[in-house]
């Protein structure tokens, strides 16, 4: 089955919204036995849409459109869909009542732009918005005149914002989707996700010793992020499952202790996990993150069971008088060093009174290094009850990046000592 995603948006083409459409949705077809064979962005404009459509139908058996179902003057793809198939528009009363009962349960007036809305095309199902006032439509579509092939396919129009999207997708385009076409064979993906590795590193550990279910259908592919990677373990047929199984089984010998977390886990989550399994807790000490590595933290579900809180203690004034850090390791060795680390989260584990801290300090640039720190230089320390351990990474990375990179690396000592320790 060929699918094809057109996301449209003007402010996509601007670069002032992220794309998370095509992610998302190619992710949801994908756990499910659909892949996307191509994906497009166009502008807010009749042409644009009406030329992306008009292609995609050429080829594709089933067209995913993004955006432009509103009331607002830009939102001009149900209009130049209509156009292009020879569709008239019409008014459906159900989405106008469901449009005014919108506006009444809130008591505002609901402007008459609004009611655009209401517009179908002719032979359109309409997919009710239950999180906003723009329906979705799914038509079935003949390719439109001029093209070289002559076939039908289906044309399936969602709203904008994802809040509306995704919750309209999952309830009723998928459901509409496993019927009108079913998979015709079983599909299997499992993802592993790493840190601490490398992308290359990652192959070259895995693809030998996988080759044989390579040649039995196995797919793999690579995901690197700053800090990350992700192997994608991918089979077909009644067999497929089996597979998958025996070659994870086999990467997780090859990689194991990378191997923090599977699909969508996080390494925050991974750390919080096994700190509530073991009904220990955590305090955090931070300078160059500021406050990034807690906010990961509680960014997991029930955090709070495990993590007591966190200082953010940029200026060595604060060093001193939340962590205790001494003034004399402070002159002596500076704020981004080794020892002042190991202080940071020795006071930290002490006065919060937790089992475990993280502490860092660093220079994130792009100014303020020197020849002997240069930008970059991070000191990442933790500290329990048995002893204080210190990583001292080089992080060149613009300051956002070395944010990131830095927790990562902090979260993954931790992770690793946890692991390490016996149930």
């Amino acid at each position: 089955m060929n699918i094809e995603l057109i996301n449209t948006g003007s402010e996509l083409m601007l670069g002032r919204v992220l794309n998370t459409h095509q992610q998302w949705l190619c992710r949801q077809l994908a756990d499910r036995g659909y892949v996307v064979s191509r994906q497009v962005a166009v502008a807010d404009t009749a042409a644009e849409i009406q030329q992306a459509v008009r292609e995609a139908l050429s080829r594709a058996d089933l067209v995913i459109t993004t955006g432009g179902l509103g009331p607002t003057t830009d939102d001009l793809t149900r209009d130049a869909i209509a156009q292009l198939l020879g569709r008239q528009l019409h008014e459906d009363a159900a989405i106008a009542a469901s449009l005014e009962t919108w506006f009444t349960s809130r008591k505002r007036p609901m402007p008459p732009s609004i009611r655009i809305q209401a517009m179908v095309p002719e032979g359109a199902l309409v997919l009710p918005n239950a999180n906003g006032t723009a329906p979705g439509l799914i038509m079935e579509a003949p390719t439109p005149a001029g093209t070289p092939v002559n076939r039908a396919a289906w044309l399936v129009m969602l709203p904008g914002p994802p809040r509306e999207l995704r919750p309209m997708f999952n309830d009723q385009v998928l459901p509409w989707l496993t019927r009108q076409f079913p998979v015709a064979e079983p599909f299997t993906c499992r993802t592993l996700r790493t840190t601490g590795i490398g992308e290359s590193a990652v192959q070259e550990r895995i693809a030998g010793p996988l080759a044989d279910l390579v040649k039995r259908g196995l797919e793999i592919g690579y995901c690197a992020r700053v800090g990350e990677v992700d192997v994608r373990l991918i089979a077909r047929g009644k067999h497929g499952a089996s597979v998958v199984a025996e070659a994870e089984s086999q990467v997780r010998e090859l990689v194991g202790r990378h191997i923090f977390g599977v699909e969508d886990d996080t390494l925050e989550a991974a750390v919080v996990r096994r700190l509530t399994e073991r009904r220990q807790t955590l305090a955090v000490a931070e300078s160059c993150t500021g406050g990034r590595l807690a906010s990961r933290i509680t960014d997991v579900p029930g955090a709070s069971a495990v993590f007591l809180g966190g200082a953010v203690a940029y200026s060595n004034a604060l060093k001193q008088s939340l962590l205790g850090v001494r003034a004399e390791t402070l002159a002596a060795h500076g704020a981004v060093s080794e020892a002042t680390a190991r202080e940071m989260a020795e006071g930290a584990r002490l006065r919060f009174g937790a089992d475990f801290a993280l502490a860092v300090t660093g220079i994130a640039g792009p100014t303020g290094g020197t020849d002997a720190k240069p930008v970059g230089t991070v000191f990442i320390a933790l500290a329990t009850a048995e002893r204080t351990t210190v990583l001292a990474p080089v992080n060149r990375y613009d300051r956002e990046t070395f944010k990131n990179v830095t927790s990562q690396q902090t979260l993954e000592l931790l992770r690793q000592e946890l692991v390490a320790l016996p149930a």
